[in-house]
């Protein structure tokens, strides 16, 4: 295979920060690169450098060759014919990549209008086409639709449309299935991969999912801090990693097939420290001691701690009303984890949000402790949403950018009646120290954090209000390996420490495996298979739920082969 893109000696610095530092990487025309490494470590700015959307405060320096010219030192005009025609790229989070004001049907034919002089009549019929390959239901009707009124992985379907539009020659993708419950993510990777097979494409896969890697890319390469420390084919480098940092990736994923759940053992985390002779970082894995009553199993009540009964939940739309939750029945005991699980529109996120009563239910009734509190008046409501709180699938978008860590706090207290400003000041600091951030932090805005930093946030809002339910929207799905396992092992240890119950709500069965006592699937707003954690993923009755098991990736099944799938 040809060099598609070669990147040699690449630099990337930001004012104080130097974000990729004499990076060389080839890309072969018709390939699969996987471009792996926590979060920070410079992949998307290395592929925002690729496509000329660095910030104008950063400076490049290197080379980026293609077709024999430097994409550094090319003139932006001919930088911006190149974008969306040869080079294109699926951004991680499409709510911010999309335009509101605009249908899907104007931005998946912008790029053919702009590249291709396509007239508005055939770029709209070609966006039909587009949405169609990448599963976007109904088509014709959704290629009219705003991307608010798409579901996230919908909406990350439509922006793999608009990249795909004009079959570029280098397609970057950014975390492309982040957001993607398992069967979605498979059909994505799967339309990707036949697109790279079908016009002889280059695929730059940004992933923090190493079992994605081994079923989908050629080869590998790993970041840390800025640095390339390791590459080679996907399937030698995860069976036999050199470098430690990989193999500390390695350890700290999670698989189905695995028997790791919380009650038996602590995930690992990778640890970094300097080396006081060379100043270079040295990394370990490092599993923290378990928590004692975190292993308790939960204890039933006489009265479970939340009952749903028969909810129902409906949308106003232009045909009339749709049913998003259709006649929902379970219960929570207290100390218990419940796992959630569906594909994305499946009903989940509707559920959660009637659950804080952000939704009203159109039928049903929900019993927090055996009191029904599905009519409840706004003083009431007050003290329900005191019990039962929610840690958000992104804390950057629910986290005020305009306030500090301590504003963020208090104003969850002051909003639920603490008035005593010692007992706020108590609370806040006992909870920063029990999700892991410094003092320090109180002063300082969302901004300023790293993602797993802000879920941590995120989680000290939930717990600062000492809820007896917690509700978990995606809260790990957008971080990688090593930040997941911290994540994971601090809910478990908040659990203990504070006695709560958990509805765990994720697209991640492998997640949900370790993290869940009992599991509920969801397809098309109904629980159609409930059972529990152990014995549910080996012995799955409905076809629902065999299907998703199915579409995991097997990536990291110790085979040491690449498993790209065959139709």
């Amino acid at each position: 295979m040809s060099t598609l893109i070669d990147i040699q000696g690449l630099n990337v610095a930001f004012p104080g920060h130097q974000a990729v530092n004499n990076l060389d990487l080839q890309i072969r025309a018709g390939e699969t690169l996987a471009l792996v490494g926590e979060s920070g470590c410079g992949k998307s700015t290395t592929a925002l450098a690729l496509l000329g959307l660095l910030p104008r405060h950063a400076r490049a320096s290197g080379h980026i060759l293609y077709e024999g010219r430097d994409l550094l030192t090319l003139p932006q005009r001919q930088r911006c014919a190149l974008r969306g025609d040869r080079i294109a790229m699926i951004f991680q989070e499409p709510m911010t990549s999309l335009n509101p004001v605009l249908t899907l049907g104007e931005q998946i034919g912008e790029a053919l209008r702009l590249h291709r002089g396509a007239t508005a009549r055939a770029a709209r019929q070609r966006a039909i086409e587009l949405l169609d390959l990448v599963r976007v239901p109904e088509p014709q009707r959704r290629v009219d639709d705003y991307p608010h009124l798409l579901s996230g992985g919908q909406r990350q379907r439509a922006m793999i449309a608009a990249a795909i539009a004009c079959e570029p020659a280098l397609l970057v993708a950014d975390e492309p299935t982040t957001a993607l419950d398992v069967t979605v993510q498979a059909q994505i990777l799967r339309l990707l991969d036949d697109l790279r097979a079908d016009l002889g494409m280059g695929l730059l896969l940004i992933t923090h999912d190493l079992a994605v890697v081994g079923d989908w890319a050629d080869r590998v390469a790993v970041m840390v801090a800025g640095e390339k420390v390791e590459e080679g084919l996907a399937s030698a480098l995860l069976s036999q990693p050199r470098h430690p940092y990989t193999r500390g990736l390695l350890g700290a994923s999670l698989r189905l097939d695995d028997a790791t759940h919380y009650r038996q053992r602590r995930l690992p985390e990778i640890r970094t420290r300097l080396d006081p002779a060379s100043g270079r970082p040295v990394f370990g894995l490092v599993t923290p001691p378990r928590v004692a009553a975190a292993n308790d199993p939960a204890v039933p009540d006489a009265v479970p701690l939340l009952q749903v009964r028969d909810l129902r939940v409906d949308y106003p739309t232009r045909q009339g009303a749709n049913t998003a939750v259709d006649g929902v029945s379970f219960q929570i005991e207290r100390g218990e984890t419940l796992g959630l699980v569906g594909e994305s529109g499946c009903g989940k996120s509707t559920l959660s949000r009637t659950l804080v009563r952000l939704l009203a239910p159109a039928g049903g009734h929900i019993l927090l402790r055996g009191q029904d509190t599905t009519h409840l008046g706004k003083r009431d409501l007050a003290a329900y949403r005191q019990s039962v709180q929610m840690i958000f699938q992104d804390p950057y978008a629910s986290l005020n950018p305009r306030h500090t860590v301590a504003d963020i706090l208090e104003a969850a207290l002051r909003i639920h009646h603490v008035t005593d400003r010692h007992e706020r000041r108590r609370r806040i600091t006992h909870m920063l120290d029990a999700v892991g951030l410094p003092q320090a932090a109180l002063a300082r805005y969302p901004s300023e954090f790293s993602g797993g930093q802000r879920q941590r946030i995120g989680i000290a809002r939930a717990l600062v209000l000492r809820p007896a339910l917690v509700i978990c929207d995606e809260p790990v799905s957008a971080l990688d390996v090593s930040v997941q396992a911290q994540i994971l092992n601090l809910l478990v240890d908040l659990k203990a420490e504070f006695g709560l119950s958990y509805l765990f709500i994720s697209h991640d069965l492998s997640v949900v495996h370790y993290l869940a006592d009992r599991v509920l699937v969801m397809n098309a707003g109904r629980i159609v298979e409930e059972g529990p954690n152990a014995t549910l993923w080996r012995d799955a009755r409905h076809p629902y739920t065999r299907s998703l098991i199915e579409a995991l990736p097997r990536g990291l099944a110790g085979d040491g082969e690449t498993l790209r799938r065959i139709a």
